[in-house]
């Protein structure tokens, strides 16, 4: 058995990668628990150098991991590259703030002669479930912080994904961290269930479906193990009366097409007030019908292939699905002719319940337009939806967008006049069927330690 590389753009093999066995996750295994007993006794600054490292690696050679990924996955090589920095900020960030986000914390008992405090020690390994839509950057997102805290971690990425599985281990190593203490498991679904049930793996993070996410709580829950799931979401991006509706369609249009449509935050119901239907329709159609599909390795290409033909073939199943329920297409909708997985720039109207384009994630660059009378409507239908991880809302107020994001929103991440991205400085995460727990910032840090009270009398 093996995974198999394979360029979304061309459909071509690139290469196969045997599948590791029993007796190899074994000694991945028993390594990576030994080097992270040693690891968890290492300075913070010993462990900064060593991230300060791989962002220096990460962008001395920022053009090899950008070509890997648009061959591996598809993406248009500018975004790579964009990808490529955001890890070495994820990286310098972590090494930063790593050491003050983890200090002890002292805690006052003034009826006792007692020294109290909470310290935040290491678990030990976390493996990790990747996918691979952001091969790197979902990667080092939960590397960084899990290293910086004196854990060790073993990555399962996605079998379509493994050159870029290998290279990030390359990365690390070189970086200085010791070889046990990050390896990339190349494993089957059965191997990894061994994985999550092994005592020596203390914890579990998955970035994947819904139904991905079920199965490894259950299985982690089984063994009293803590996870963090980030499980995609079905963002809806609420457009008032009052907004820019130049500056909304902007951002509307740039994060539904971001990775070619294939992000978990991007925005994909467009609630919209009554009043601005026309004029939103016709300037989504415009915007969304300059973008450039192509070859994601031209420079001019903002549109790149769908990273898999299944991913496409599903995809469009979603869309004549939800017209043949009534929705109206509005630019795109049909399968290009030629090699690769490739599909256009696709906008649905007259979305409504029980449709595909209501119910479910598009993971592609599909847009659903789902119109409503007012603001209370629109928060209804935002809210409408079993996933919970962003949301934004287009308006000229300020405050009532404020208070609509804090107050009203049912959402991990709640923009107002943006759309939603992550941020190391910020936490990361939904609720519902999005998931539970948090990456990035200070939280990200704290989800995999040990917050131990210590009471010295």
């Amino acid at each position: 058995m093996s995974w198999t590389a394979v360029n979304p753009a061309t459909g071509k093999t690139l290469k196969d990668y045997p599948q590791m066995d029993g007796d190899r996750v074994e000694t991945i295994l028993q390594d990576a628990h030994r080097a992270q007993r040693e690891w968890r006794t290492t300075e913070f600054s010993h462990r900064a150098d060593r991230l300060n490292n791989a962002a220096a690696i990460l962008r001395d050679r920022s053009e090899d991991w950008a070509r890997l990924m648009t061959t591996e996955m598809g993406k248009p090589l500018k975004e790579a590259r964009g990808e490529v920095e955001k890890c070495a900020w994820v990286c310098e960030y972590y090494a930063r703030t790593g050491a003050q986000e983890l200090a002890r914390e002292a805690v006052s008992t003034p009826d006792t002669n007692a020294k109290t405090f909470v310290a935040f020690e290491p678990i030990g390994v976390v493996l990790a479930i990747m996918p691979w839509n952001f091969p790197f950057w979902q990667v080092f997102r939960f590397a960084a912080p899990t290293l910086m805290a004196g854990n060790g971690a073993i990555l399962k990425h996605a079998p379509n994904v493994p050159g870029c599985a290998l290279a990030i281990e390359e990365i690390l190593h070189e970086a200085g961290f010791p070889s046990a203490l990050f390896r990339s498991a190349i494993v089957d679904l059965d191997l990894t269930g061994t994985m999550i049930e092994d005592p020596r793996v203390r914890a579990v993070t998955l970035t994947g479906s819904v139904g991905a996410g079920k199965a490894v709580a259950a299985q982690a829950g089984s063994q009293i193990k803590k996870t963090v799931l980030e499980l995609g979401g079905s963002d809806p991006y609420i457009v008032l009366e009052d907004a820019d509706l130049d500056a909304t369609v902007e951002a509307c249009v740039t994060s539904r097409l971001l990775n070619s449509g294939q992000s978990c935050i991007a925005a994909k119901r467009f609630v919209v007030v009554e009043g601005l239907r026309e004029d939103f329709e016709a300037r989504m159609i415009e915007r969304m019908g300059r973008a450039v599909m192509g070859d994601p390795m031209d420079e001019s290409t903002t549109l790149g292939p769908q990273a898999r033909s299944d991913l496409r073939d599903s995809l469009h199943r979603q869309v004549r699905k939800s017209m043949e329920g009534g929705a109206r297409l509005l630019l795109g909708g049909e399968l290009p002719d030629g090699p690769g997985y490739f599909y256009p720039p696709t906008i649905l109207t007259d979305v409504k319940p029980g449709m595909p384009a209501y119910e479910e994630e598009l993971f592609g660059p599909v847009a659903s337009i789902i119109t409503v009378e007012d603001e209370a409507e629109a928060i209804r239908v935002a809210n409408d939806t079993p996933f919970g991880l962003g949301a934004a809302v287009f308006t000229a107020d300020r405050e009532r967008g404020e208070r609509i994001a804090v107050q009203e929103l049912d959402a991990g991440a709640c923009f107002v006049n943006a759309f939603v991205r992550s941020d190391p400085r910020l936490p990361f995460g939904g609720v519902k069927e999005s998931g539970y727990g948090r990456e990035l910032s200070p939280f990200g840090i704290r989800e995999f330690v040990n917050v131990k009270t210590v009471w010295v009398e």
